[in-house]
Formats: C-alpha cells, structure tokens, sequence
C-alpha cells in the first residue's frame, strides 16, 4: 500500500501549483511500481482539502492578462491529477477527516473509494464566492445522482458523512480514531485480490461506464475473456473449486 498524504495544514491542504506537481508525481511513479496494490489519499490536520489555493489564484488577478493564463494552467494541471486518479492501475481511497470542499471534494469524488469520518463533510461552496464549482462537478455527477449534485452545486450547503454515504459519494463511515486504521484494513483486503484481476477491472470499470449498453457489455465481455486467459483466474478458480486460499501470481 502508497499512502499519500496532503501536509499543508496551515493553508487547509489547499491545492497549490507544489502540491498538484507532487500530487502529479507521486501518482506517475506509483503508477510504474507493480509491487504497490492499493493507495490511500488522506491529510494532516481538520481539513481534508479546502479545494484550489485561493490566497495563490488571487494574486495573479493583476496580471497583464488579469490572470487568465494562469487560470487556465491551474486548472488543467488539477483536471491532470484529477484523471490520473482514475486511469491509475491501482485502487485509490480517499481517507477523509474533516472539511472536503470544492476541489477538495473533487479530490475525494475522483477517488475509487471514499472513507470518512463520522465528522467529515463535503462541499461545492463556489457560489458563495461568485465562482460555481464547474470543475468539481466533473466527478460530483458521475458518483451521485444528478440531482443531489445540482443541490450541493447551488446550494454551496455542506452535507454531512450519513447524508455523503446516502446519495453515494462516501463508501463507510467510521468514528475518527479509526480512520487510518479502517482504512489500511480496507486497502489491505484490496491488496490481497490478484493485482492483474484488480487493474483489468478497474480500467473495465471506468470504460464501460461511459459507453451505450451494447457496447458496454461487449467492452466487459472482451474483458472477461482476456481475465479468463490469466494465469491467476486459473488458480483462483482451481482454489476455489478445491476449498484452498489462491496463491497469487498477478499474471
């Protein structure tokens, strides 16, 4: 297991240009590490992530081109972290306890699996600020229902763990003090599956999701077959059948 964890507790582990570079970073080298099967995202102090660094945008307002350049920068630089999430092979859970907001909850959305604390809550505030949180919305409204996303985008109200888990942007909910540990048992389970099994189903996953209903299960079927052809759904199945625990061979 890779654990990554946002460490500006000072500015609420806001997303600077540093930390998306070495978010960008970390998850590059993770990706090429075949020896890592789960990673967990999570953050030092009471804010799990406040979203963009504010005080950062601002001070390119005054800006020849009053910052537009920068703007667009930032925001590609954050839609490349929030996508690497995603294609990365290996599963990602976001560990969160406290405050997800803006693109802090884009952060915690885009993850495979969210676990938080029973304290934890998560909101798009943009339009409180006079900037709907366009980019957020991304992720928001492939993991909840259209409807819910709308709310929280419009309402900038902040929803709480039980309300998360209802619409299904959290995964569980645990007390604070079993955060890091529930977690790294949930990440653990993860590990012990067979890694191929593990990166050929989440990349299916996330294939199929956006493609019509035919075309969707011919993507799972294709992907069904080229899992059959691996060695370890051999010996899974082979384990199975003879009431013995797999010995995993990740090929």
């Amino acid at each position: 297991m890779a654990t990554l964890t946002l460490n500006r507790p000072g500015a609420r582990n806001g997303l600077s240009l540093a930390l998306l570079a070495a978010l960008r970073s970390a998850l590059e080298e993770i990706a090429a590490d075949d020896t890592i099967r789960c990673v967990v995202i999570r953050a030092e102090g009471p804010v799990f992530c406040a979203g963009h660094d504010l005080k950062e945008i601002t001070g390119h307002f005054g800006d020849r081109d009053g910052g537009q350049a920068f703007f667009a920068d930032s925001m590609a630089r954050c839609a490349q972290v929030m996508q690497a999430i995603p294609a990365l092979p290996q599963p990602v859970i976001a560990s969160v306890q406290g405050m997800a907001t803006a693109a802090g909850c884009q952060l915690a959305t885009a993850c495979d699996l969210v676990v938080a604390a029973d304290a934890a809550r998560f909101c798009t505030p943009g339009v409180e600020i006079g900037l709907f949180c366009s980019t957020p919305a991304v992720p928001l409204s492939r993991a909840v229902p259209r409807k819910a996303a709308m709310e929280m985008l419009l309402t900038a109200e902040p929803i709480g763990a039980e309300e998360a888990r209802r619409i299904g942007l959290v995964n569980r909910i645990v007390p604070r003090d079993a955060l890091d540990e529930e977690t790294a048992a949930l990440a653990a389970r993860i590990a012990g599956r067979s890694a191929l099994a593990v990166q050929l189903g989440k990349r299916t996953f996330y294939h199929q999701a956006g493609l019509p209903l035919a075309d969707a299960y011919a993507a799972a079927a294709a992907a069904m077959v080229e899992n059959l052809l691996a060695e370890d759904a051999a010996e899974g199945i082979g384990a199975f059948l003879a009431k013995r625990a797999p010995e995993w061979r990740h090929r």
